[in-house]
């Protein structure tokens, strides 16, 4: 049993019913208080065939109890999901993914190298969902891959129901793919390339890497170019997913 909450997550949960295939009867809402975005979200769980029912407080808080601390704040309004419904539906194969989209004229991937931070992976595929991002690549190893975890759901707004993300082995041998490809490497780092004076071709692949120790070296040896965001403040920089979304806005924008 998977226990969402967070309106966002929620919604964003019931919308996919359809595109994922899963049955309606392994998903079940639960809320207290009937207000504006709790209505909004009965009324479309009701239209995809989903049990909702009405309780209190009491009862919402005895289904979150064993979740995270950050995500037991319920709002009055719980979703349950059983079975095989509960597992992500939207992990590609990475080869599979490059045979069907790897022709394609404009296209955005993002690798995320040693992200460990759920919340960090959240906000990231959160900006991949507004800026048009076609996949997000994590490593196997020393990364938070559990992308149906109700921390990154929440922590997206509920796009990593959305967004298509694969799990490789390699992410050296990765991108060395996606250049076979015709993709272009950007490396997000300090001192590199001022992102004003780039323009960012068709078919993109940005990479980022972790807040303490950035990319592995020898990625960043396949990059073709390091780029970096011009900033005025007095600490050394941006937290990752704030950097994520600032380069994927200049890849979208620049793309238009």
């Amino acid at each position: 049993m998977k226990v969402v909450t967070g309106f966002h997550a929620i919604e964003e949960k019931v919308l996919s019913l359809a595109k994922a295939k899963s049955n309606s009867k392994d998903y079940q809402v639960f809320y207290s208080k009937a207000g504006p975005r709790v209505k909004k979200i009965i009324e479309e769980a009701k239209k995809n065939g989903v049990t909702v029912t009405q309780c209190d407080d009491k009862t919402l808080d005895a289904k979150v109890s064993e979740l995270d601390e950050t995500l037991q704040d319920h709002r009055g309004i719980v979703l349950e999901i059983s079975g095989d419904s509960g597992k992500q539906k939207n992990l590609v194969d990475f080869d599979e993914w490059l045979k069907v989209n790897g022709s394609a004229e404009k296209s955005t991937v993002v690798i995320l190298d040693r992200v460990t931070d759920p919340h960090n992976v959240g906000a990231i595929i959160r900006s991949c969902d507004q800026f048009g991002a076609g996949l997000v690549i994590l490593p196997e190893n020393n990364a938070s891959t559990d992308i149906g975890s109700e921390v990154i759901s929440r922590s997206s707004a509920g796009a990593s129901a959305w967004v298509p993300v694969s799990i490789v082995t390699n992410l050296v041998r990765t991108v060395e793919k996606l250049k076979d490809a015709g993709y272009w490497i950007y490396g997000a780092d300090a001192g590199g390339e001022n992102l004003t004076q780039i323009k960012f071709p068709g078919k993109t692949v940005l990479v980022m890497g972790s807040e303490g120790s950035g990319m592995s070296h020898l990625l960043e040896e396949k990059c073709d170019t390091i780029v970096s965001i011009p900033t005025c403040g007095k600490i050394d920089s941006l937290n990752v997913s704030v950097a994520a979304g600032v380069l994927l806005y200049a890849i979208y924008a620049g793309g238009k």
